[in-house]
């Protein structure tokens, strides 16, 4: 019995054909797998696209050319190379999650006039993912975890049916209103870029063209809102609220007029207009996504929104250890490093001049100018601040949520500098219920009998956030605030029931995070989203993120995005 293939591998496969097809059009795909057989065996199915294989730690010599250093030292004269960043490249990037935004920023860059690079994401940690700068160019996206050896199959794409679609691809039409469908759907679902909706038509292009059609039809759409329109979401449309006004009936039409023999033809649907609505395009998101794939997703983008190191670590630059850096010029001082290649690279090209004014000194010459200091980077600690609404009803329900979540972050902040500290705030003031600590046993112990109830003093919520990461700042931490809220403050800070004085102090302390510079993530815990503290937000320069009935699961993957590096 022949073992059935998943729909997964299916989609996948399609994505290599379209890919295949258009590589310059699409630009790319994000491909999520582990190293493994099957990714391996899907990457086949590109083998002819001659990718050429890079990784995080490329140079811009290697990207846009410069001195070829061993020629140019074997020649005696200056002998440059070319970069790989020719026009129509084929690149494979492996492990994209560790790209770092330098490197993002060029390669996007190239990607928005012409090339194609496939970022292999081998992320151990949902939280994980390439820069944003290089994913919002790619037009596909695939995700294989989950997906079995069995559900998979040998695929590749067939070279003649490859040549055939790419010369029709040219000729293939666009239906009226399927760009206004495609706008309006990345509109609905949170996509602010403009590249999404053009990528998916440039899918549904290369999807109609691989059929062997001339014409883009529902197949082809779905197909595109799959690989190119369902990672990007933000949000997807809500069912509308059962206490919605219903909808006005519609005018009555008149009546038609009766038939007649020639009329037949007439009568007959557009073959040059697709009707597709949002809707279909929407559904067929869905289905690509699996039920946690889009609050995680979501939840990362909004935190890489954050300003500031969207809660990573602070860069600390030295000359001793960390992440390497480019050298930079400078005489040895007994205290950096000299990096001796980049020293020799600097000298290289001056070796003729140097020979011709001192013939008779022999070997290399090197002058104080050639020489290079290595240079590391450093990230210091770093806090989490989560900043609870302990007041009203729901008060037990977001403590809870804020325990679990608290709880799930330290059990993973042993293998990276990750600290948590808990501010709740309710009745007429805040206080500090968990300073920052790494101890998993002691949250524990501290959390276990928190107080709710009472009124929702939102500014001393907020106030005591900027103070707490104001000392871990002195201390050489880098702070970040998660303020879980629904966002109706009642009480001032001098302990007052006033409302619209609550509201104020709430706005002012909000402006007064922003302007200490401090990382934050506004998550709203109502029922439905609130437009006052989306307000807040955008007055604390920070995202908005509704999680109405978050788990203590899904609120942690949220607030991981925060803490990614």
């Amino acid at each position: 019995m022949t073992p059935q293939v998943s729909p997964l591998w299916v989609r996948a496969e399609l994505a290599c054909a379209l890919l295949s097809v258009d590589p310059d059009g699409l630009h790319g795909l994000w491909l999520r797998a582990r190293a493994s057989p099957l990714r391996d065996r899907l990457l086949a199915g590109l083998a002819g696209l001659a990718a050429r294989k890079i990784t995080p730690t490329l140079s811009d010599e290697a990207l846009f050319g410069g001195l070829d250093l061993a020629a140019t030292l074997a020649a005696g004269r200056k002998v440059a190379s070319s970069g790989l960043l020719q026009d129509r490249a084929r690149l494979l990037l492996t492990m994209a999650e560790r790209c770092p935004p330098g490197l993002a920023v060029r390669l996007g860059q190239w990607l928005d006039r012409t090339g194609c690079v496939i970022a292999v994401d081998e992320a151990a940690e949902t939280d994980e993912a390439p820069p944003p700068a290089l994913t919002d160019r790619l037009g596909l996206f695939v995700d294989l975890d989950g997906l079995g050896w069995q559900g998979s199959r040998v695929f590749f794409p067939d070279p003649a049916r490859v040549m055939a679609a790419r010369a029709r691809l040219p000729f293939v039409e666009t239906p009226d209103g399927v760009a206004k469908a495609l706008v309006a759907a990345a509109a609905r679902m949170g996509i602010a870029s403009l590249r999404a909706p053009l990528l998916a038509l440039a899918a549904a292009r290369a999807a109609a063209a691989w059929r062997g059609a001339d014409l883009i039809e529902e197949p082809d759409l779905r197909a595109a809102a799959e690989l190119v329109l369902a990672h990007r979401a933000l949000i997807l449309p809500e069912d509308a609220p059962d206490d919605a006004p219903p909808p006005e009936p519609p005018a009555p039409e008149p009546p038609a007029p009766p038939e007649t023999e020639g009329d037949t033809e007439a009568q007959s649907p557009d073959p040059e207009t697709l009707t597709l609505p949002e809707e279909i395009l929407l559904e067929a998101a869905k289905a690509a996504l699996p039920a946690d794939l889009l609050a995680r997703l979501a939840a990362g983008r909004a935190a890489r929104a954050a300003k500031g190191t969207s809660g990573s670590g602070a860069a600390r630059k030295g000359n001793r250890r960390g992440r390497p850096m480019p050298s930079r010029a400078g005489a040895p001082d007994g205290q950096s490093r000299i990096d001796p290649v980049a020293t020799l690279r600097a000298a290289a090209p001056w070796q003729t001049i140097r020979r011709a004014l001192q013939p008779e000194r022999q070997g290399l010459l090197i002058r104080a100018e050639d020489f290079r200091r290595r240079r590391f980077q450093e990230l210091s600690d770093r806090v989490l601040i989560f900043t609870v609404d302990a007041s009203g009803s729901a008060a037990l329900a977001r403590l809870g949520e804020a325990k679990g979540a608290v709880e799930l972050l330290l059990a993973q902040a042993y293998a990276r500098r990750d600290h948590v500290a808990l501010v709740a705030f309710r009745g007429s003031g805040a206080e500090l219920l968990l300073p920052p600590t790494r101890s998993l046993v002691q949250t524990k112990r501290r959390l276990s009998g928190l107080p709710g109830g009472g009124g929702t003093p939102l500014a001393a919520g907020l106030q005591l956030a900027m103070e707490v990461a104001r000392l871990m700042r002195g201390r050489g931490m880098t702070p970040s605030v998660a303020l879980l809220t629904d966002g109706r403050a009642n009480v001032a800070l001098d302990g007052r029931g006033d409302r619209p004085l609550a509201m104020e102090e709430a706005a002012r302390m909000a402006r007064a995070l922003a302007a200490s510079g401090t990382p934050a993530v506004v998550i709203d815990t109502a029922n439905r989203p609130q437009p006052d503290l989306r307000v807040l937000a955008a007055q604390m320069q920070a995202p908005y993120l509704p999680l109405p009935r978050a788990d203590s699961r899904r609120l942690s993957a949220a607030l991981s995005g925060v803490l990614k590096e």
